[in-house]
């Protein structure tokens, strides 16, 4: 099968400034890929390369296996077969959605336009608009307009920059997981860019981390929460904390929870000095456990609580426990640690 995307040791100079250094990572048709990271981290220019707005300075991007970008060749967007979704959305105000859709099939019979117009306004849940205007809409039916528009001539690939960010967080996220969805019933493969993690995990199948132009890690989301590579990594994914610990034996450590076991991320021998993650769905609030932490932050969800507990060898940890559970700041709770899989990195310091 040929690769949709694939980035060879890419790196971007801008200003005499190297932006994005020697990125490796391929996308698979049909797949959605994410490059995931904070504002100025590089991800937005390593996406205007993929689309040709941006030449790299070292290696090639190819698409369906051709070449179309290196320091020698600058194949023009418009002839590279990719699709954008941007973030001010860009619909044609004085066009119907269906005009607004149909914009980008020049060249194809009305038949084609008219089918693939029809096909993706039922694919994106919206049937009964193709004669209203953008001002008509709600933002998030807006959202899904784009993206039909952008997924109509069926690009090789498509492009999305922080398509969601003008709505709020709870809304972004149910926006991805709709969108991914709609991609993957028509088989498009795509690239988003975002800094929301949240929003990253709705939406892809594999995730790049960026820090400082570098991919941290190309991976599964799974892999990303559960096996981060790297302390960088573990910051950024999740809510987690590090707490500090001595290897005992190949899957025991001694920690401020006492003796935790289970396999290690890395092997370390007895003795060593660790930082363990542990992140809020690992602390179980219990009543009977002999470890307290005291309340010393918490923020209602609705079905939870999200604790700040402060542990008496001064590590602050994160805890969720159900909404009926409702302590008081300054209150001493019972918690424990259950984790199976031992996520740590040696300490340095």
């Amino acid at each position: 099968m040929t690769v949709q995307l694939q980035l060879k040791e890419i790196s971007i100079q801008l200003s005499g400034n190297t932006i994005v250094n020697n990125i490796n990572l391929q996308l698979q048709p049909g797949e959605i890929g994410c490059l995931l990271g904070h504002s100025g981290c590089g991800k937005t220019t390593l996406l205007r390369a993929i689309a040709g707005f941006e030449q790299p300075t070292t290696g090639e991007i190819l698409l369906r296996g051709k070449q179309v970008a290196s320091i020698k060749k600058m194949l023009p967007p418009e002839r590279r077969n990719v699709g954008m979704v941007f973030q001010d959305l860009a619909l044609f105000p004085h066009l119907t959605i269906g005009d607004n859709i149909a914009f980008g099939m020049r060249g194809k019979s009305k038949q084609e336009v008219t089918t693939r117009i029809q096909t993706l306004l039922e694919l994106i849940g919206l049937p009964h608009l193709k004669n209203k205007h953008p001002h008509q809409l709600s933002g998030g039916q807006q959202q899904r307009i784009a993206l039909a528009r952008a997924m109509a001539p069926r690009p090789d690939l498509l492009l999305l920059d922080e398509p969601f960010s003008s709505q709020d967080t709870e809304r972004r996220e149910q926006l991805a997981r709709e969108v991914g969805q709609i991609l993957r019933e028509d088989n498009c493969t795509a690239m988003l860019v975002t800094h929301d993690q949240h929003e990253a995990f709705a939406m892809a199948d594999h995730i790049g981390v960026i820090n400082n132009g570098k991919l941290m890690q190309w991976d599964t989301p799974y892999n990303l929460y559960h096996c981060p590579n790297s302390r960088e990594v573990a910051d950024f994914i999740g809510q987690g904390v590090m707490v500090k610990g001595t290897v005992l034996e190949t899957d025991k450590l001694k920690t401020e929870f006492g003796v935790v076991s289970g396999e290690f991320s890395q092997p370390l021998p007895a003795g060593t000095e660790v930082d363990l993650l542990v992140r809020p769905d690992d602390i179980i609030h219990d009543d009977n456990s002999d470890n307290f932490g005291t309340v010393t932050e918490k923020a209602f969800r609705g079905a939870e609580y999200l604790y700040t507990l402060h542990l008496p060898g001064d590590t602050d940890v994160l805890c969720i426990a159900p909404s009926h559970h409702n302590h008081k700041i300054g209150e001493q709770i019972g918690i424990k640690l259950e984790l199976d899989h031992l996520v740590i990195f040696q300490r340095t310091a």
